[in-house]
């Protein structure tokens, strides 16, 4: 499958005219103010003795780039346009400005680190009408293929996403699921490494790096099944046989049976071991996802539990 079909230049199609533009007093009503009425356009106040302009521009160009199509950039030299300058009451540069719809919509002033422009441009693009159609399926079936363990179909689908978004957490968090299915945990974990701190902490990237810690904790353990089903069948109310026997589950991979055997646990003595079974149930869920089916189910369950 390719995105490319797909999405094309970005939500509503590929921009007309350059993405990124030098601007002045003279065209601005038209690459700004009506430009505003099809899509966001940003508009950043430089000058070239500016240093932090010199570290501002290049990343707004790559995050605008990025977008492909969904904003665009306008540059004004404010040497050169004083008149606008002092229009737009820009008292210190650089000084950045987002239009949507003919007016200002947003704002920012100075040298900003690019993955907080990516979040400001995000924004933008959700006040003029959120992400494309054709991505939001794309996740859907990569998702879909993830639920079904078509580890490599689920992971073209995130590799087109990424093309297309690089720093969406949905996307990254998918990856790195159809990497950890695939048997490549390695790759998930320098995935997820290389992220900066905001997509780091994005719940969906949170959750799978919770994963990968559950899945070093329980390493080696899934040889041991067997024989600790066979001490929780001689004795069932052997907690700590069960708590076992539940991480050498989802080290096997049986996710579900983990959790069978957690919610066993807490039915039948829920304080043991100060809610021993309790807390590896919920460091599950952290590690599925909130939205997972098997967490939505188990959760459920375990309400009925502890509130039956």
């Amino acid at each position: 499958m390719s995105l490319d079909s797909l999405i094309g230049g970005g939500g509503s199609g590929a921009a007309a005219g350059p993405l990124v533009k030098d601007v002045d007093t003279a065209s601005f009503a038209a690459d700004v103010i009506e430009a505003s009425m099809d899509m966001p356009v940003i508009v950043d106040f430089w000058a070239t003795w500016c240093g932090p302009c010199k570290q501002l521009g290049p990343a707004l160009e790559r995050v605008v780039q990025a977008a492909r199509g969904k904003v665009k950039l306008a540059k004004i030299d404010v040497d050169a346009n004083q008149q606008l300058a002092a229009q737009m009451r820009v008292q210190s540069i650089p000084a950045v400005y987002a239009f949507f719809g003919g007016r200002p919509v947003d704002a920012f002033v100075g040298a900003l680190p690019e993955s907080q422009i990516k979040s400001f441009v995000d924004r933008l693009i959700q006040l003029a009408g959120g992400e494309d159609p054709a991505l939001t399926d794309a996740l859907a079936q990569a998702a879909a293929a993830l639920e079904a363990e078509d580890w490599q179909a689920a992971g073209a689908i995130y590799a087109q996403i990424l093309q297309h978004e690089p720093a969406m957490p949905a996307a990254i968090a998918g990856m790195a699921r159809a990497q950890i299915g695939a048997g490549h945990a390695d790759q998930a974990e320098a995935l997820l490494d290389r992220q900066p701190d905001d997509v780091a902490k994005a719940p969906e990237v949170a959750s799978v790096r919770r994963e990968l810690e559950l899945r070093r904790q329980t390493a080696g353990k899934a040889g041991e099944t067997a024989g600790l089903s066979a001490r929780v069948a001689a004795d069932p109310d052997d907690h700590q046989a069960r708590l076992d026997l539940a991480e050498a589950l989802f080290a096997a991979g049986d996710r579900e049976g983990a959790c069978d055997q957690l919610l066993e646990s807490v039915r039948r003595d829920r304080d043991w071991n100060d809610g021993a079974a309790r807390k590896q149930l919920l460091a599950f869920f952290e590690a599925f996802g909130p939205k997972d089916p098997l967490t939505v189910s188990a959760r459920r369950r375990l309400s009925s539990v502890l509130f039956s």
